[in-house]
C-alpha cells in the first residue's frame, strides 16, 4: 500500500479501480468551479453557500474576510490543477493526491474546531464539503486496490 501511495516514478500508470478516476475527475471540477466563484464572487458564495453573516461587519472587516478566502481558494485552484495533471499525465500519483485531499480536508476540520467560523444557519457549502470528502475516501480506497483481471481478458 505504502508503494501504492508513494511511487518510486511518476508516470501513467494505474492499477486501481477506473470508477476512482471518474470520481477524482468529477471532485476535481467541482473544486475548481467553487474556487473560481470565490474569487469572482465571494462576497455572495460566503454569505450563501458559507453562512457567512458578512452583513453584519463593517466593510474594512468584510474586505478582510473575502480577501482570505480568495487566497485560500486560489491555493485550492491550483491543487485542483495539480490534481488534473495527475488524473491526465501522473496516474501513478492518484492515491498520493487523493490521500492529500483527506489529509487537507481533515486537518481544516481541526482547524475549524479550534477556530471556528460564525455561520448563521446550516449553510449548503458544508454539506457539498462532507460529499466531496466522502467520495475523494471512495476514491482513496479504490484507487489502492487492484482491479480483477478476467481470464478472457488476459487472453
Amino acid at each position: 500500500m505504502l508503494a501504492k501511495l508513494f511511487p518510486r516514478s511518476l508516470d501513467n500508470s494505474y492499477s486501481g479501480y477506473k470508477i476512482a478516476l471518474w470520481i477524482l475527475g468529477l471532485v476535481i471540477a467541482l473544486r475548481a468551479l467553487q474556487s473560481t466563484l470565490i474569487i469572482v464572487n465571494g462576497y455572495t458564495t460566503a454569505i450563501g453557500a458559507d453562512g457567512i453573516p458578512l452583513d453584519t461587519y463593517p466593510p474594512d472587516a468584510v474586505q478582510t474576510i473575502l480577501a482570505l478566502f480568495a487566497i485560500g481558494s486560489l491555493w485550492r485552484l491550483l491543487f485542483s490543477v495539480l490534481g488534473a495533471i495527475v488524473l491526465i499525465r501522473y496516474r501513478s500519483a492518484m492515491p498520493l493526491i487523493l490521500a492529500l485531499m483527506v489529509l487537507q480536508f481533515l486537518a481544516a476540520q481541526l482547524l475549524s474546531w479550534f477556530i471556528p467560523l460564525v455561520r448563521v444557519g446550516t449553510p449548503p457549502g458544508v454539506i457539498v464539503n462532507l460529499i466531496q470528502f466522502g467520495l475523494i475516501v471512495v476514491a482513496l480506497v479504490l484507487s489502492l486496490m487492484n482491479r480483477r483481471v478476467n481470464e478472457s481478458q488476459m487472453a
